[in-house]
């Protein structure tokens, strides 16, 4: 029986992964090399390489793994004394980078580091203070990973001011002459796309657990979902497609049978290159012709891993750990 196109999605991201690990050790020559590339951008990318290997593996799989390679390098970085030293080049995000840190140290390694950089963190850090719900979402989920004591609300009351419940979808005005075409009008902006992206994420830990909502709010939640899905498809959004179907995933839904999920598996094999890459963000923003293979790295690296981690969680058994 041929591949699926989900399979096929899943095994091409994975390959193209695993052959170009160099361009993720922040400490190899493939990433010196790269034009452009800052501090924060290796280190971002090393712990999105982190998040895949922490929610995509699948222990009992008795199948080659092919997450093999991308694991011993995580342990080896998370175990370099001089990784967790790149986050203070990127003062905005150091804080938020020590607490992803130590909430993916793989099982097994010494620790010290990571609750080295956790003592760090300045209590404000990890308190409401001013920040908005998907904010103290993201910090809740991230700081309960890493075991360390917060003072973030729980998340029943943080819910009903999620994105996932609070966004509304654009409406026509009345200036508008007629409705457009289904599937044409962008229900939600793209950031508040990704607040609703990434709130589903923590609150189901990546499909492993009950996103907390139910009722009218899953409804409408599911709503927001389908129409940024039809939208991504529209417009060859790649990242963020990949991104809401794992979100109808999350929220209890089987993508590969809603239209809009079946349709943006299809967006993106058809974005897929032979390499298994895929090759930006969108259509708009992917790799020009002839760049060099660190620049065309940069520019698809993470929208091939998101793609990655998608398929594997969409299609493994729901609340598999």
């Amino acid at each position: 029986m041929p591949p699926s196109l989900l399979e096929q999605l899943s095994a091409g991201a994975l390959d193209w992964l695993g052959g170009n690990l160099d361009h993720f050790d922040p400490f190899s020559a493939a990433a010196a090399a790269t034009p452009r590339s800052t501090t924060q951008g290796k280190a971002k990318a090393a712990l999105e390489l982190g998040l895949l290997c922490h929610r995509a593996a699948r222990p009992g799989d008795t199948e080659p793994d092919p997450l093999s390679g991308a694991t011993a390098l995580v342990r080896k970085l998370w175990q370099d004394p001089d990784f967790p030293r790149l986050f203070d080049d990127s003062p905005a995000y150091a804080s938020t980078y020590r607490l992803v840190y130590a909430a993916l140290a793989p099982d097994g390694i010494d620790d010290t580091r990571c609750r080295e950089e956790l003592a760090r963190l300045g209590p404000d850090f990890l308190s409401p203070g001013e920040k908005s719900p998907y904010r103290r979402i993201e910090i809740r989920y991230y700081a309960d990973e890493a075991g360390v004591r917060h003072g973030i609300e729980p998340y029943a009351e943080l819910l009903p001011h999620s994105p996932l419940v609070a966004l509304r979808a654009a409406r026509p005005t009345v200036a508008t002459a007629a409705p457009a075409a289904k599937g044409t009008v962008e229900p939600l902006t793209v950031p508040q796309a990704y607040a609703l992206t990434h709130t589903a994420f923590y609150l189901g830990d990546f499909g492993r657990t009950d996103p907390r909502i139910a009722g009218a709010d899953l409804d409408h939640a599911r709503d927001l979902t389908h129409g940024m899905l039809l939208h991504c498809v529209a417009h060859d959004l790649w990242d963020l497609a990949a991104e809401l179907v794992l979100t109808q995933f999350v929220l209890g839904e089987d993508p590969l049978r809603t239209p809009s999920g079946a349709a943006a598996v299809e967006c993106l094999a058809r974005a897929q290159r032979p390499d298994g890459a895929i090759p930006g963000r969108s259509s708009e923003l992917r790799a020009a012709p002839h760049v060099t293979a660190g620049e065309f790295f940069r520019t698809a690296y993470h929208t091939t891993l998101v793609t990655a981690l998608m398929a594997s969680i969409v299609s493994s058994p729901r609340g598999a750990s």
